[in-house]
């Protein structure tokens, strides 16, 4: 697959961005508005713990926002993955609707490809490396991206 110039789509037009990626740890399932509550309680419980996390340590997120604040990022994430701009991925516990982490794939600034970060929330530290590895095979076997940054653990 060629790598997309600046003038092409992030993704090509006829791929089907995936629905989610089961595991048994975790599942991802596409962010939306309707992840609000359970997505601000696990960021902002784990501030420190995010910014520590590879590939967050110069980002000036996450700081303090409202619930209100809150949604509209998510709402933006939402449209951004209806648009293809770039895709967004809430990490839930199986079988739960509450939100241990996120995944977001974006166009990478040089080079082409994507740039993709995750975070999981300080309680669920133990996940980080799992998700990366899961994250990791996924790009590779799901995604057209020729290549893709993302911080290793």
């Amino acid at each position: 697959m060629t790598e997309p110039s600046p003038s092409e789509p992030f993704v090509p037009v006829g791929f089907e961005p995936p629905a989610g990626l089961d595991t048994p740890d975790f599942v991802l399932r596409p962010l939306g508005p309707e992840h609000n509550a359970s997505d601000l309680a696990a960021w902002s419980s784990s501030i420190e713990h995010i910014h520590a996390t590879p590939g967050w340590e110069s980002s000036d997120w996450p700081h303090e926002m409202t619930f209100e604040e809150n949604r509209g990022d998510l709402e933006r994430h939402a449209a951004d993955f209806v648009t293809r701009a770039g895709f967004t991925y809430t990490v839930l516990l199986p079988g739960t609707d509450e939100v241990i982490g996120c995944v977001y794939i974006y166009p990478a600034k040089e080079g082409g490809g994507a740039s993709v970060k995750s975070w999981v929330r300080a309680k669920s530290a133990d996940l980080d490396l799992p998700l990366y590895v899961a994250v990791s095979s996924w790009l590779e076997r799901a995604w057209p991206f020729a290549r893709f940054d993302y911080a290793p653990r």
